[in-house]
């Protein structure tokens, strides 16, 4: 169906039967102007906040999910002064073929109050194939009306059944269940701690976290469908977690993480794992270098790293990889996006920071790999040894990009040596790295990489989004060896440190012991 020249901002209203499906759902767009301007504006119910695209550009899109197959009947669009004078309205089953269901010419901004649709699907996309200014396009709100497949379900699903508790720390407990039936389908599952819902998610797993030691808890879980209704509880476990400090906390890590992608591409990674970040709920992040590809210029970490790991930016404690010394000049693209006062807090792209009973070393091995346009810098060197002398807590992890051992594509690294060596003389209890793809977990060895229980855990998470590299053979001291996606969780306690590895679909894939620090 098409209007042509014609202002459908003065369309009839909807049918009283229409309901609103489309407010607070999931968005993806295909640009936004600025983190300011984001999707999740356009549904958020408030006509004083909008999204808006990249400027000067068509087309350009926003994607609503609805939750659950609708029949949508209504689109209204209220636009800012940058709006679609051409474009069309779309509905999808599956959020990538999508069927045009009405298309507007001539549309004049303001409001457009498009009736009497006829389309079904989950996904609703707005597409803009001209715009009617010289910017981009820019709506307060998009509302789409209509009937959920599952309107008039009254059916609860069945009660999860299997609650168990594995992988128990100090400050974590992962919690996994058995699906439940319903007759429509189950949208998620509530997480009960001692009679309170905490999370609700998806699938059948959640890694509760912030947990105080030496401390029972009780959880429960039910299941809730698509139209709603809930199941009821189910049978209650106890957890009692594991002794720990008063100083605990958890952090989470990953290096290798931007590709120049966004998440209006399934194939995207670093959206993904920016969301395990999210649901790990850190009190710091930690990435290990590589942060944006391939470049690193300020632009691409603007439009891609900005746009899912940027939004932890404010507790993020980074440090470079090789990839950030490909601008021109080197590093420029990662001082200007993070600042001076996150990565290069001495002046230097070399610093210390502490958290509870934990001394944290942040070190940019490009001055030692020389792989890079990076002149050596052996001040660092010098630096180090001086840091840790004076350090006073009690335990300590340090991390850079290239690992001193590796069983992935680029193999051990001869020139980290230097740093390796110095951090195994302190007794430091992790190491963490990137620059392989590839997650590896080493079980603690000394400078010649033989196990030996004084020696540091080293860590490999080139996990964060970036393509994989399949590992080869394994060294003697590797303890966990996989070609996956995912975000190191690091629980840490006073005297303690545990870490495991979440997986895309949320799943943990290894956890190491719960060790004492040195």
């Amino acid at each position: 169906m098409l209007v042509v020249g014609v202002s459908v901002g003065n369309a009839m209203a909807g049918t009283t039967a229409d309901v609103l499906l489309s407010r607070q759902k999931p968005v993806l767009t295909s640009s936004n102007e600025s983190s300011s301007f984001t999707g999740d504006k356009a549904v958020d119910g408030n006509t004083s906040t909008r999204w808006a695209s990249a400027e000067g550009s068509d087309p350009q899109w926003i994607r609503v999910d609805l939750g659950q197959p609708a029949s949508v009947s209504r689109v209204k669009l209220s636009w800012e002064a940058a709006y679609g004078k051409a474009y069309r309205i779309e509905v999808s089953d599956d959020g990538t073929n999508f069927t045009t269901i009405k298309s507007v010419t001539g549309g004049n901004g303001a409001t457009d109050d498009l009736t009497g649709l006829s389309g079904h699907g989950r996904f609703v996309r707005l597409v803009g194939t001209q715009r009617g200014t010289s910017y981009g396009y820019s709506l307060f709100e998009l509302e789409a009306y209509g009937t959920l497949d599952s309107s008039g379900d009254t059916q609860a699903p069945s009660v999860p059944t299997g609650l168990t508790a594995t992988a128990v720390t100090a400050t974590t407990a992962n919690l996994s269940w058995t699906a439940s039936t319903d007759n429509v389908g189950v949208s998620g599952y509530e997480v009960l701690r001692d009679g309170v819902v905490v999370t609700t998610v998806s699938g059948t797993q959640y890694n509760d976290s912030g947990l105080t030691g030496d401390t029972s808890y009780q959880y429960s879980v039910r299941a809730r469908d698509l139209a709603g209704n809930l199941s009821a509880a189910s049978a209650p476990i106890t957890v009692k977690t594991a002794v720990g400090g008063t100083g605990s906390f958890v952090l989470a890590a990953a290096g290798d993480i931007a590709d120049q992608c966004t998440a209006s591409s399934s194939d995207c990674i670093h959206p993904k794992t920016a969301n395990l970040v999210d649901l790990i709920k850190p009190a710091n992040v930690i990435t290990m270098g590589d942060n944006q590809y391939d470049d690193a210029h300020l632009s691409d970490f603007q439009n891609y790293y900005d746009k899912s790991w940027g939004r932890f930016k404010s507790i993020t404690k980074p440090i470079p990889g090789n990839h950030e010394t490909y601008d021109d000049p080197s590093y420029n693209g990662y001082d200007k996006y993070f600042g001076s006062a996150i990565a290069k807090p001495l002046g230097k792209r070399y610093y210390s920071w502490e958290k509870g009973n934990w001394h944290f070393i942040a070190l940019d091995s490009n001055d030692f790999v020389k792989e890079s346009k990076a002149l050596a810098e052996p001040a660092q060197l010098t630096w180090l040894k001086s840091d840790l002398a004076a350090n006073t807590k009690g335990c300590i992890a340090a991390y850079y990009h290239h690992p001193r051992f590796s069983s992935g594509d680029h193999g051990d690294n001869a020139g980290a040596a230097q740093l390796w060596d110095v951090l195994v003389g302190a007794k430091v209890d992790l190491v963490l790295n990137g620059h392989d793809h590839h997650y590896e977990r080493f079980l603690p060895q000394n400078k010649s990489g033989v196990a030996d229980p004084n020696g540091p855990v080293e860590i490999i998470g080139g996990t964060g989004g970036k393509e994989l590299y399949p590992p080869k053979t394994a060294h003697p001291t590797t303890a966990k060896l996989l070609e996956t996606f995912g975000v190191l969780k690091l629980s840490m306690t006073d005297t303690t440190f545990q870490s495991q590895l979440i997986n895309l679909d949320q799943q943990v894939l290894d956890s190491s012991p719960t060790y004492t620090c040195h």
